[in-house]
This record gives C-alpha cells, structure tokens and sequence, in this order.
C-alpha cells in the first residue's frame, strides 16, 4: 500500500505571520510560491554582479520615472509573493511602505539565473504570466542570452524571444529607452 503525502500550503497571510513571530526571519532566504515556502539558492558573484549592473543601468536610464527594487517580494496572489531579482514598479511616495507591490504596480520583472534556470523557466515565468505581468526577462548568465516573455495568458507567456549579443531590449511603458545585451552582461 503507498501513502500520499500531504502538502500543507500557506497562504500569504500565514507567511507574514511566521516571519512576525520568528519562525522565519528577514535573513531566511525564502519565497512563497503556490502556497509553498522554496528555499532560495545562494547569490553566486557572477548573479550578484549582473544585478548590480542591472540596478545601476536602469536607475541611470530610467532616473526617478521609476521605482528600481532589488530582490524585494511582489504580491502575485493569495499563495504566492516570489522575490524577482529586479523589479521596474510605478512610482509611489510612500516607496511601497504599506503594501508590497502588485501585478498592476509592476512595469518589468527581471529574473537572473544561472543554477536555478530551468526552476525559473518552469515555475516562476508560468507563475508571473499567470499574475499577468507585463513582461518578465530571464538572464541566463551561463548561456549569455536574455529571454524576453511577453503577452501574458492564464497559463504561460503567448510569446518569447532570445536575444543575444548586439541585440537591445526596450522596456515595457519606456518606448524611448533600450537597453542591450552587451550591457546587461557588462561586455
């Protein structure tokens, strides 16, 4: 006879609570997704540099017409509030004080992989469509390439586009602005 395991999901509510009573703290590095807390891999310093060039690159390009946020949770839904490496938000004066930012707050999610490139192709992308984002971007620094997802469905991006070295991105509600490949990967 086999034994089903059960799951026990979490709801965002329940998260908040275990990181207000210490069972989680502000230095796990934990994401709630569907309902499960994933333990996040360890910041490598090829991913931790490409952030940081990221970050500098976009407030450079975008200045204050936007808020840059770096590795900050995003509410999606009731079970899951993931935490993109960049996130390009609305300008807000309180800077998301009293609300972690929510699909329709967010102009451009930016994942950045190298271990974890098919765990964000299979589950964060299908999961981000889903919250119909925009559009999200997946740098894979092992392959050099930025994939670009765009036209949101209830299931996955309708379309998705490679782009390599030469090749530049414009990015969501910023028709006057681009950023290349050769850029985000500091060559």
């Amino acid at each position: 006879m086999t034994v089903q395991l059960l799951r026990r999901k979490f709801t965002v509510e329940q998260y908040h609570k275990m990181l207000e009573s210490g069972i989680l703290t502000e230095d796990d590095r934990v994401e709630l997704i569907r309902g499960e807390i994933i333990e996040m891999s360890p910041i490598g310093t090829k991913h931790a540099a490409c952030v940081n060039r990221l970050i500098n690159l976009l407030v450079e390009l975008l200045g204050k017409r936007v808020i840059v946020a770096a590795q900050n949770p995003v509410a999606l839904n009731d079970n899951s509030q993931p935490q993109p490496d960049v996130a390009l938000l609305k300008p807000r004066d309180d800077f998301y004080a009293t609300a972690h930012p929510q699909p329709q707050d967010i102009f451009l999610l930016i994942e950045v992989a190298d271990s974890t490139i098919e765990y964000d192709r299979e589950e964060k992308i299908p999961l981000y469509a889903e919250a119909n984002i925009i559009e999200v971007w997946l740098v894979d620094i092992n392959e050099q390439v930025v994939e670009v997802y765009q036209q949101p469905s209830a299931a996955r991006y309708q379309f998705m586009q490679k782009l390599t070295s030469d090749e530049s991105l414009s990015i969501p509600g910023f028709p006057d602005v681009n950023i290349s490949v050769d850029e985000i990967f500091g060559r």
